[in-house]
């Protein structure tokens, strides 16, 4: 790293990033932070009871929230015997690895791989850049084969095509990190976010209930808009950056007469047979999820077949990735079936980790009554401020963007800072379901330019192969435009939306609720 790092090119070796980059690698694991956050719940916890901190209760006229403390003999007694359920009753856990179960076999039998293969090589030129871009966003399907696939994949297409290779690796990785939130499909992130959203809500309404698809409209414009703006920048400001001479030199030293170069954009038989069976699969699957919602006297037909969005996710990923991989060879028996989903559990080991701490951090700060404490207090202090919804909006979307930078774990970040922002947001009327609409939003935007994003120095690699002498500052500027631009657009598609009303999602996903009335006011 500090090697690439002194090998700035021109003026894009940015001191900023160094500075940033030094303090990022300096924060303790997310798991650690877990640890240090529970800590301070529970030593705080008695701290509030000592002092006698206590507010009006916001659904009980004449009541107060008053603290318990943790440190006391019913308290510990607490944290001992509801240490396993904090863990397994963590909301995000079961749904997330019930949902990776499907992809995973999807991912790991080539069916993801191939498909974002081939929508790539399929595309005229003159639509090649915007179809990267959707490409890479649709890719959060399954994140990590986004980040590997797609990079070299687009760059060489890019080369064959007369193009500067680093236009293409730019423009699909922004589309694969700045655009990671959105979709035309339910992704695993969506039941991640909503279970810890539904947690952090109940602090202040026990009842409230956050559906998995609760941003679903949203992300579906913010697909379509963030392609044409990926496309606007990479045309209007990217592309311009290198002259013919320079995109010839990129091509040249990259070696790509060598014949070992050229499987890697052709379509392979196997692959297009995997692809049409599993096409076959996906829309069986979907005709019997129909027939699950829509038949009358069906499982799923009387209205409530939203909680089952996790279900169905995993059977529509892993029926097709059955197939795919039966076609394609790559899934030769069931041994290889178990060994796929065993492997994806596998992967899945630091979530687990996290989830455990997490869970406690969550219980804890909500047992204490802190959660509930901290957000009347809010509502309050903020609600004399006068600030409106939509500087609410930003505001924790601006905080998100900067935070990413040095904590890069959507999850981590979510649970940290859910249960303090999510009920203060409800007390002055903003939902759930728009506090996590912005918060995707601000996460999304700077993956591209985050030094801890584990990727980074993976996308680093793939631009050394054309540009020898290439170095962070060198990446960082060539998707800084992307980065500021998506903030700024999707930033005002959020504002606009809450301007028309246009409902976040289908059922629930509401916009706003009903503010509380603090001291009296």
């Amino acid at each position: 790293m500090t090697q690439l790092r002194s090998q700035p090119i021109g003026k894009t070796g940015f001191g900023i990033l160094d500075w940033i980059e030094r303090i990022g690698n300096k924060m303790p694991d997310p798991v650690t932070l877990f640890i240090i956050g529970a800590l301070l719940v529970l030593f705080g916890s008695h701290v509030a009871v000592m002092v006698g901190w206590q507010a009006p209760h916001p659904t009980n006229d004449g009541d107060f929230v008053r603290p318990l403390s943790l440190l006391t003999s019913d308290g510990m007694q607490w944290v001992w015997l509801n240490m396993v359920a904090n863990f397994t009753g963590f909301a995000p856990l079961g749904v997330v690895l019930v949902a990776m179960l499907g992809i995973g076999v999807a991912e790991r039998s080539g069916l993801i791989g191939s498909l974002l293969k081939i929508m790539v090589l399929i595309t005229p030129q003159m639509l090649l850049t915007p179809a990267v871009i959707f490409v890479g966003i649709m890719s959060s399907m399954a994140a990590d084969a986004g980040y590997v696939v797609l990079p070299p994949l687009v760059a060489l297409v890019y080369a064959k095509a007369g193009r500067s290779p680093l236009v293409g690796l730019a423009a699909v990785f922004a589309g694969v990190s700045a655009g990671f939130s959105a979709n035309l499909l339910l992704t695993a992130l969506d039941p991640l976010l909503q279970g810890l959203t539904q947690e952090a809500a109940q602090l202040l309404d026990a009842d409230y209930e956050v559906a998995v698809e609760c941003n679903y409209y949203f992300m579906i414009a913010s697909t379509i808009v963030m392609t044409f703006v990926g496309w606007g920048v990479t045309h209007f400001i990217v592309e311009k950056r290198y002259n013919a001479q320079q995109v010839k030199e990129q091509i040249s030293h990259a070696g790509l007469d060598d014949p070992d170069e050229s499987h890697t954009d052709e379509i392979m038989s196997s692959e297009k047979r995997g692809m049409m069976w599993a096409g076959i699969a996906l829309l069986l699957g979907c005709i019997g999820a129909g027939s699950l919602i829509f038949l009358p006297g069906a499982p799923l037909a009387d209205g409530n077949w939203s909680g089952a969005i996790v279900p169905l996710l995993f059977i529509l990923f892993l029926i097709p990735g059955i197939a795919y991989g039966i076609a394609a060879k790559t899934l030769r028996n069931d041994r290889d079936f178990a060994r796929m989903m065993s492997e994806t559990m596998a992967s899945m080991g630091p979530y687990i980790v996290l989830a455990f701490f997490a869970g406690q951090f969550v219980a804890w700060f909500g047992h204490s009554n802190l959660g509930l404490l901290i957000a009347v207090e809010g509502v309050g202090l903020l609600d004399d401020s006068g600030l409106p919804n939509w500087g609410l909006v930003v505001a924790i979307i601006a905080l998100v963007a900067i935070l990413n930078l040095f904590l890069g774990s959507a999850s981590a970040k979510w649970a940290l800072i859910s249960p303090v922002f999510v009920p203060l947001f409800m007390g002055l009327g903003v939902s759930p379901e728009l506090t996590q609409a912005a918060y995707r939003v601000g996460d999304s935007c700077t993956n591209s330019i985050a030094p801890l994003n584990p990727y980074l120095i993976i996308i680093l690699v793939f631009m050394q192969k054309y540009m020898a002498r290439a170095g962070l500052g060198s990446l960082v500027s060539l998707m800084l435009p992307y980065t500021i631009t998506f903030l700024i657009f999707w930033t005002a598609l959020l504002l606009l939306w809450m301007g028309l009303g246009i409902p976040l999602g289908p059922d629930q996903a509401s916009l706003f609720v009903e503010p509380l009335v603090v001291n009296g006011g």
